[in-house]
């Protein structure tokens, strides 16, 4: 039975095998520290019985009033443990997070040409907010996607912008 718990140091050293997918950005491990020592609760994997690490979600909360939303910085599931429901299980957990710090909305970025984890966000409930040119190495744009969570009764905050942004324009 997999289980979700808190990520941990030594985990950094376990987690390649989720990692190594094109579609997943890996970063510095000084940069997974950073989150683990910020925002802990939101780093969380999904283990195997064995102690494989299946999957795992990197987040935070961040912006000011009505801005105030939970991110969804990476969420990768190992090519072995895919179309079983784990990113949707982390998602949720991101999310239930994000309702506990009383957050507006949960935002991600996704590449334009991942088309597989897009329709997975949008049954998850998320919008296309706005398309971000040349987010990602390579060039390559990203849809800046989000969900309303409770405290948006009006869902001001997924009211989809009409024009394209650049990185150095996001909030």
């Amino acid at each position: 039975m997999t289980s979700l718990r808190a990520f941990v140091c030594n985990d950094m050293f376990k987690f390649n095998g989720v990692n190594l997918d094109a579609l997943t950005e890996t970063y510095g491990l000084s940069f997974y520290m950073q989150y683990l020592a910020h925002w802990p609760e939101y780093f969380q994997v999904a283990v195997s019985p064995s102690g494989e690490i299946m999957g795992y979600i990197m987040g935070k909360a961040e912006g000011m009033m009505e801005n105030w939303h939970g991110h969804v910085t990476a969420l990768s599931v190992s090519p072995d443990y895919r179309r079983l429901g784990l990113a949707a299980t982390l998602m949720k957990f991101l999310e239930d997070v994000s309702e506990k710090k009383r957050c507006f909305f949960v935002d991600l970025f996704v590449r334009v040409s991942n088309q597989i984890a897009i329709n997975m966000y949008h049954q998850l409930g998320y919008i296309v907010y706005r398309t971000v040119l040349e987010y990602y190495s390579g060039d390559e744009n990203a849809y800046d996607m989000r969900k309303a969570l409770k405290r948006d009764v009006d869902k001001k905050s997924v009211i989809p912008l009409t024009n394209p942004v650049r990185p150095e324009d996001i909030d």
